[in-house]
């Protein structure tokens, strides 16, 4: 999945020595609005695996990104490409984690997510949204080569590569604000979503057939959790 910006983002910063004769993986491949693919393998990559947890265009192997090294092993892939998927993956910090472990040395991660100010876009959860200096931080242990704003919609884009030193940071204590809890937090709880997808549900049948007044109260009785504005800078 991949927006026109994404796509340029990606032939801007990867070049046919970074693709061909390599091994790429992309995470999250199903093509529902674009994606790099034709683009990677018009470079002759030595492999190319595209994995998602269902189905569909683009992708030869189901499998959750939570499970990714468990089931490719660590080391395996030059490049790995993952477009739009970071905020809709609960356990953000396995997944970057498995991201970093999949990579060989001097191998390059590129990465497209959402940034606060874009709306919730379940597919099927949306859980998180990541500032530039979020990522900054998440990637502390790769050199960042790029980061740069979404420039069509509140988005970030990044291209990193793994050091032959390679340390993984600790990210245990790291706070991103969540569109589930709509603060930055830690992690976000079954309860909280279970609420919130609730919500939403009662709030789609409101909007077609409920009244002004009625909506309101109803709306006073699930829960949604804290608002605040727009997020400070990072709970390190």
């Amino acid at each position: 999945m991949c927006n026109e910006a994404c796509i340029d983002f990606g032939r801007r910063h990867l070049r046919d020595d970074d693709v061909r004769g390599r091994a790429v993986l992309e995470v999250g491949s199903l093509d529902s609005n674009g994606s790099l693919r034709p683009f990677l393998e018009a470079m002759g990559p030595r492999t190319y695996l595209g994995v998602d947890i269902r189905s569909g265009p683009g992708v030869d192997e189901i499998c959750p990104a939570e499970d990714l090294v468990e089931r490719l092993g660590v080391e395996r892939f030059d490049l790995l490409v993952s477009t739009e998927l970071l905020e809709h993956v609960r356990d953000w910090r396995k997944v970057i984690s498995n991201f970093k472990r999949l990579l060989t040395a001097d191998g390059i991660l590129l990465i497209t997510t959402r940034s606060y100010g874009f709306p919730y876009h379940g597919s099927p959860g949306d859980y998180w949204r990541y500032e530039p200096e979020d990522l900054r931080a998440i990637l502390a242990d790769l050199t960042v080569d790029v980061l740069e704003p979404d420039p069509l919609a509140p988005g970030v884009f990044v291209r990193a590569r793994k050091p032959r030193e390679f340390e993984e940071v600790d990210l245990k204590a790291y706070r991103l604000y969540s569109m589930v809890a709509k603060r930055r937090v830690r992690d976000v709880t079954r309860i909280r979503i279970v609420a919130l997808h609730l919500r939403r549900r009662v709030e789609a049948v409101m909007g077609r057939v409920l009244p002004s007044g009625v909506k309101a109260a109803i709306r006073r009785w699930i829960p949604e959790g804290p608002r605040t504005g727009e997020p400070r800078a990072p709970d390190r």
